[in-house]
């Protein structure tokens, strides 16, 4: 399979793209190719193509377009997860999988037991960079929108999606039913609400559910934070036969 590349600038008329810094210095020391060698290159909203590397310089490489492909198919449901800021790693592991997962947005929350040092507005560059690298490993085309980062109240405010869920522990004071038992057609489109490590407040379920969102779980355990969503998108993606 071709090495495959985001491409800062692609213009299919043209049959040119061009490699952002970051791109071409993997390309060129990393990956040892040089002009000549022939590559994949997409433009994260959905259009690959294979193509010839023609120049590389310090601040990019410019590549010529020589026939499209067809890329990884896209889940049907466009889904955003609206993630509680993680501490360390766990985020950065959560907007890996997620982005793999087929996740069309990831939207950093800041809630009131939120331990990550995140304000709203400041999520780190590093997560768009990681999205970037897994959409390359898994063929997606699509690169998902990475959220600046939100309080729950501004993306109760903000979210318009079809469905809104919210994945609350088994002992939440909430009515909340299982992920499993959900029914009737699949959505257009769904956000997904997943909390802290140190779950979300009574308070924040409450706003949530005046908001239309519907409580859920994923049964009787209580899983990891850094996990929780992943494994939630992949039921979700089964129930809808979205896979």
């Amino acid at each position: 399979m071709l090495p495959r590349f985001l491409a800062e600038s692609l213009d299919a008329r043209a049959r040119a793209a061009r490699l952002g810094e970051d791109e071409a210095r993997h390309l060129a020391q990393v990956l040892r190719l040089h002009m000549g060698d022939e590559v994949a290159v997409f433009d994260g909203r959905g259009r690959e193509f294979r193509a010839r590397v023609e120049r590389i310089a310090r601040d990019g490489a410019d590549l010529r377009l020589i026939e499209e492909l067809a890329p990884a198919e896209e889940p049907a449901v466009r889904l955003t997860l609206a993630q509680a800021a993680l501490k360390g790693e766990k985020m950065d592991e959560v907007v890996r999988d997620a982005t793999m997962m087929g996740a069309a947005a990831i939207e950093p929350l800041v809630t009131e037991h939120t331990a990550a040092h995140l304000k709203p507005g400041g999520a780190p560059a590093r997560w768009r960079r990681i999205a970037i690298a897994s959409v390359k490993q898994s063929r997606r085309a699509v690169l998902p929108a990475i959220g600046d980062g939100l309080t729950l109240d501004g993306w109760l405010a903000h979210d318009r999606s079809d469905l809104r869920l919210m994945l609350v522990e088994p002992s939440a004071p909430a009515a909340a039913e299982p992920l499993s038992s959900l029914s009737g057609p699949a959505p257009a489109s769904v956000s997904l609400m997943v909390g802290p490590e140190g779950g979300w407040s009574a308070a924040e379920i409450d706003a949530a559910a005046r908001a239309g969102c519907r409580p859920i779980t994923l049964g009787r355990r209580t899983l990891r934070a850094d996990a929780v969503s992943i494994v939630a998108i992949g039921v979700l993606q089964f129930l809808w036969k979205d896979l």
